[in-house]
């Protein structure tokens, strides 16, 4: 099972999620998409909460009012953070997640601790959780499958743009050819056209003679 939440609407079209325990929270870190960015309250138990972000952004778009209810919501799905004050919530991008053999389920490192950030929630805010909380919708998606949606369509992606780089590439070297060749022919329309100043004089010399001759 996961929950999905809705984040202010003021702040454009962005959706929050969260496993509903550590099973779905392991399938969320193995089959997370690259604009998704992982909150954590920091030291202390919680819930996973995500924020897909839109194809192209990164964690520095992230605006105020959508950093607010992520934290909130992360800090209102920890039974020791949702009791007390100033926690501190860590949060990163999908990527920067770290899972090893060795860890338990549910457990996350980090392969760059540069590329996480760490905001302090001062309290709750019953008002952001309350809002948030009725935009709430529960599914079971097949995670793996969406994932997997995604790699075929982004392939496909890539495919699409190396046919219509490799056939604008045909194109100019077609007009290329095409260019030299009008060149060529030119070039040789002026050859033909041309007469030398032996030529010339040749012209001279033979009428010349013929008014010579005339006379």
């Amino acid at each position: 099972m996961v929950f999905y939440f809705k984040a202010r609407p003021e702040a454009g079209d962005y959706t929050i999620f969260m496993g509903l325990d550590k099973y779905e929270n392991e399938e969320l870190i193995k089959y997370g998409f690259p604009e998704d960015i992982w909150f954590h309250v920091d030291k202390m138990s919680s819930a996973h909460v995500y924020l897909r972000l839109h194809k192209g952004q990164t964690i520095d778009d992230i605006s105020e009012g959508v950093l607010e209810d992520c934290v909130q919501l992360v800090k209102a799905n920890s039974i020791q953070g949702n009791k007390v004050n100033n926690v501190d919530v860590v949060y990163t991008p999908w990527q920067n997640l770290k899972k090893t053999p060795s860890m338990d389920v549910g457990q996350v490192g980090f392969y760059s601790s540069k590329m996480v950030r760490t905001v302090r929630v001062e309290k709750r805010v019953n008002e952001i959780v309350n809002r948030l909380n009725r935009t709430k919708v529960e599914r079971t998606p097949d995670l793996k499958a969406e994932r997997e949606a995604v790699n075929a369509a982004e392939r496909a992606e890539r495919k699409q743009q190396l046919r219509d780089k490799k056939r604008r590439e045909d194109l100019d070297k077609l007009e290329k050819e095409r260019q030299a060749e009008l060149r060529s022919y030119k070039n040789l329309m002026v050859a033909e056209k041309m007469t030398s100043n032996k030529d010339i004089a040749s012209a001279n010399k033979s009428l010349q003679e013929l008014e010579e001759d005339f006379m």
